[in-house]
């Protein structure tokens, strides 16, 4: 890692209960640890069903990490449908249980500001929603923020939609929140949910403001979705002093470890993508 560069591993959509391959946890870990990640964030859906189970691997799997880990539930981190009182009263009982009792937690490291944004609610069959308290503590968590500092947004569902990835739901209060993180100089949105690995730079009209949307892929679960319906991914975004990349990391079965599919390169005006 260059001096002065600052590493994030960005997983999502873990799915414990639905992992895809034996030993692709395992490759996961691994491949986070050789990226030299100085921050891992998780996007939510820990877990299918939020069984115990289930969240006691996903707390076993986070400890794994030898980098700090900031962590936001996903729609399947509440209770399940069949669970009712509990899914509409305490959906992330669980969730504050087995994982952290910060469903909006934040970290600050040398040029880097990041905030992690529950939009995860039991009121939902599987869309989000955020809540206005919850995008207030953004924007003061942002505004507190060095001037120079790269500031990151982690969030299960997405905030707009992306044309690229095809008809999809976004968050309640999504373009409030959306609006939100461009007044506090949001860089780069580290979002899920959609089990489809997709970067792309979103020109908001008419704050004249290029947010990137990191869109992961399941990172171990056999629910890939469309083109990448059989594949894990992951990401690892470097950020630099003039620049920052996003690197989208696939999983080989055939080798038992992941591996660079794509790069996409971004300055704080324009990017482009490399093979």
């Amino acid at each position: 890692m260059k001096p002065g560069s600052v590493r994030i591993a960005h997983v999502s959509d873990v799915h414990f209960g639905k992992i895809a391959a034996p030993d692709v946890v395992d490759a996961l870990v691994a491949d986070v640890h050789a990226s030299g990640a100085d921050l891992v964030a998780v996007s939510g859906d820990l877990t299918q069903r939020a069984l115990p189970r289930q969240y006691a691997a996903a707390r076993d799997f986070l400890a794994r990490f030898e980098a700090p880990v900031i962590v936001v539930p996903g729609n399947h981190d509440v209770y399940a449908w069949w669970r009712p009182a509990g899914r509409l009263l305490n959906p992330l009982r669980r969730y504050r249980q087995y994982v952290t009792e910060d469903l909006t937690p934040s970290v600050r490291l040398e040029g880097l500001s990041v905030f992690g944004l529950n939009s995860a609610t039991g009121w939902t069959v599987k869309g989000g929603h955020v809540r206005p308290a919850d995008r207030l503590r953004m924007t003061e968590f942002f505004k507190a923020a060095p001037e120079d500092d790269f500031r990151i947004l982690v969030v299960h569902h997405h905030l707009t939609r992306v044309r690229a990835l095809g008809p999809h739901d976004v968050a309640r209060n999504a373009e409030d929140t959306l609006d939100a993180a461009v007044a506090c100089g949001v860089d780069l949105v580290l979002c899920g949910h959609l089990h489809i690995s997709h970067i792309e730079p979103i020109e908001i009209v008419p704050a004249d403001h290029r947010l990137v949307i990191a869109s992961a892929g399941t990172a171990t679960s056999s629910r890939g979705r469309r083109q990448h319906r059989k594949s894990n991914f992951y990401n690892v975004v470097t950020v630099e002093a003039e620049s920052f990349r996003v690197e989208e990391r696939l999983f080989d079965p055939d080798a038992g470890s992941f591996r660079a599919e794509m790069e996409t390169s971004f300055s704080r005006g324009a990017a482009s993508a490399t093979v």
